[in-house]
């Protein structure tokens, strides 16, 4: 089956299969860095194989970090938006670092080596790619093998996306909010920061 779908049939399986109840638990699991009670929440709407994704994570991540997050002023959200069985499973293997720390820094080194994993359609090869980053982030073999094959991890990603689809309608990633008001300017940190800063 391909990969698109894949990921289609299993989203609709779980609509109505699971009826879709999104619990307080799944919302619990939402990637998030940064103080809880921050003023200011950056939500980024996101495929891992998407590479527009991939750039502004490496354009604007680091310096938000080192200038606003850090700073307990905002926190940043990760929202998983698959758009392929890869993407997917690269959410799953962010999920298996143990902190919100270890899991960001784990999705940057997805996100920069993105052009060396998210190519082709062999979807065993793509794996074999992701666990290798995850192994060289100092996560276990077994863990990471285990990850992939988590169903209760996929429902979670999944039900993330649905949700994201019926509160803020994406149409296209990334997709990003500042404090629920939709960001559509320039994927730059100049633009990022003015808009920021706007709320302080």
């Amino acid at each position: 089956m391909h990969t698109m779908k894949k990921i289609k049939f299993i989203i609709i399986t779980i609509l109505f299969c699971s009826q879709f109840i999104l619990s307080t638990s799944v919302l619990g699991d939402i990637l998030k860095i940064g103080e809880e009670n921050a003023k200011i929440t950056v939500k980024v709407f996101s495929s891992l194989t998407c590479p527009h994704c991939a750039s502004f994570h490496k354009k604007i991540y680091g310096k938000l970090k080192k200038n606003y997050i850090d700073k307990n002023v905002v926190k940043l959200e990760h929202h998983a938006f698959p758009l392929d069985l890869a993407a997917l499973n690269a959410e799953k293997i962010v999920r298996c670092a143990t902190n919100p720390e270890a899991k960001f820094e784990l999705l940057t080194k997805i996100y920069d080596k993105q052009k060396e994993w998210a190519v082709g359609s062999d979807i065993k090869k793509i794996n074999e790619s992701l666990i290798k980053i995850g192994t060289d982030s100092k996560i276990n073999d077994i863990d990471l093998r285990a990850c992939l094959n988590n169903d209760k991890t996929q429902e979670i990603i999944l039900n993330e996306r649905i949700e994201a689809q019926k509160e803020y309608n994406i149409t296209s990633t990334p997709t990003i909010y500042i404090n629920d008001k939709k960001y559509e300017d320039k994927h730059e940190f100049k633009s990022f920061k003015r808009e920021i800063d706007k709320l302080l």
